[in-house]
């Protein structure tokens, strides 16, 4: 707990400002993501972001949990996050061929619907009416994006909707990890695994980089691996509950940067359908942070 109110309201402030440039790191990244998708495989685009990140994540590990932290008790549990990571980022970053930015990450943000949705289907947890109820609302503001049937259907709408899918599995994956490991240790260890597994794909995918793109892929490793930094000091230090609604913020993010570089404007139904998706969201984080989430 913390000492005094003062010192809570410090923290809160502090969270609130981590998450939100974090999320906005995190939307340079996507940006920067879009731009060298266009020359380069997403695989590749992963594979250097990680390769690049990895000294920084080890520095940073060993900073905030000591030489403890670089170890693992179940170095499987990570590869297997570090493969549903893989596959969640190259579906993601091939999805900004044929998507807006800003609709590629309205639909993303269905990950919050399919942890509920996984949770009770799946590992049997309780999940009330209610959370029911915005779980299948939220999927509705999907269709309002993607449009099945309608003119305006792109099939290439559905990859960020499985990304969002494989998200969801990758935060659930959580629970394989040893709960004595540090948030540090895992996030490293993510950074690693998705690493080593995309070292043996990459080479079917490869292309010689460019000099001059090389400062691309560096910005893309730093606004990724500080923008997942941020974010974690972020939950640290602040309640969920106020911090986690912030990382909507990235729609906004992610609208500004389409229109400043690539003049995308979503359509209204993109607008609309994003407005329900990120409000059942937020009503799903609502209700799991209240005491007793079974009652919902």
């Amino acid at each position: 707990m913390q000492g005094g109110g003062g010192q809570t309201g410090g923290n809160a402030t502090a969270g609130i400002v981590l998450m939100s440039v974090g999320v906005a790191s995190l939307s340079a990244n996507d940006a920067l993501a879009k731009f060298l998708v266009a020359d380069y495989s997403p695989l590749q685009i992963l594979f250097l972001r990680n390769v690049i990140a990895l000294p920084f994540a080890i520095l940073l590990t060993l900073k905030m949990g000591g030489t403890a932290a670089l170890r693992s008790g179940r170095p499987a549990a990570h590869l297997v996050r570090g493969a549903l990571w893989i596959a969640a980022t190259v579906l993601f970053f091939t999805s900004f061929l044929y998507l807006d930015l800003a609709e590629a990450t309205a639909l993303i943000f269905v990950a919050p619907l399919f942890i509920t949705a996984i949770s009770a289907a799946v590992l049997k947890e309780q999940v009330g009416r209610r959370r029911w109820s915005a779980v299948c609302v939220g999927f509705i503001g999907v269709l309002i994006v993607i449009r099945p049937g309608a003119s305006a259907f792109q099939p290439a709408s559905l990859l960020p909707v499985l990304t969002a899918f494989l998200y969801a599995l990758l935060m659930l994956s959580a629970r394989w990890v040893d709960a004595r490991e540090s948030v540090w240790t895992m996030l490293l260890y993510l950074t690693g695994a998705s690493a080593f597994l995309s070292a043996f794909i990459v080479p079917f995918v490869w292309v010689p980089v460019r000099l001059g793109d090389l400062w691309f892929f560096a910005a893309v490793a730093l606004f990724g691996t500080a923008g997942m930094t941020m974010m974690t000091q972020a939950f640290r230090l602040a309640p969920a509950a106020i911090v986690a609604p912030l990382d909507y913020s990235a729609i906004v993010w992610a609208t500004a940067f389409g229109w400043l570089i690539w003049g995308e404007v979503p359509d209204r139904a993109a607008f609309y359908g994003a407005a329900v998706i990120i409000a059942s969201g937020l009503y799903v984080i609502w209700r799991e942070r209240r005491a007793d989430p079974l009652q919902g």
